[in-house]
């Protein structure tokens, strides 16, 4: 069916939010991670080295990743290496997972991780900034619908 966004998608909305990132939780590697930004902009899909610390996943897993990476402010920022993980997004029947290859950053920032175009085109996924949501098919043609986190003040978890 066609992805679309409609005035039943803005219902519980609030006007003053709509500059607000579209940050949402996810599944990465068994663990719900909060506060993952999903940036249209972003030519890349970042996992920052503390969440891949926090997350148990193998450090055998991590494959070097040769070149300079350069920041949002186009400062250098060192790099780990790169890493496949298996993401879900969405629940139960209306949830796809599918893995996604991130480089892992090492950064201070307020997100865990950071969902950039190219995942979003692979997936055929729309975002919409002005309803707060992001719309995707899953492998049988249903819809996903994922919702902003209540606030970019949520309480940020990583939990298995």
């Amino acid at each position: 069916p066609p992805i679309t966004f409609t005035d039943r998608d803005f219902k519980g909305i609030n006007p003053i939010n709509q500059y607000d990132p579209m940050v949402v939780s996810i599944v990465i590697a068994n663990f719900m991670v909060s506060k993952v930004l999903i940036d249209q902009g972003s030519s890349m899909d970042i996992l920052y080295w503390k969440t891949f610390q926090s997350l148990e996943v193998s450090p055998n897993m991590v494959k070097p990743h040769f070149g300079p990476f350069l920041g949002f402010v186009g400062e250098r920022v060192k790099t780990r290496g790169y890493v496949n993980l298996m993401n879900t997004f969405g629940q139960g029947q209306l949830s796809r997972s599918f893995t996604i290859r991130y480089l892992i950053i090492d950064a201070d920032t307020s997100y865990f991780d950071l969902i950039g175009m190219k995942t979003l085109n692979e997936r055929e996924a729309f975002v919409s900034t002005l309803y707060l949501k992001m719309k995707f098919p899953t492998l049988i043609g249903e819809i996903v619908t994922i919702r902003r986190i209540k606030s970019k003040h949520d309480n940020a978890t990583l939990k298995a």
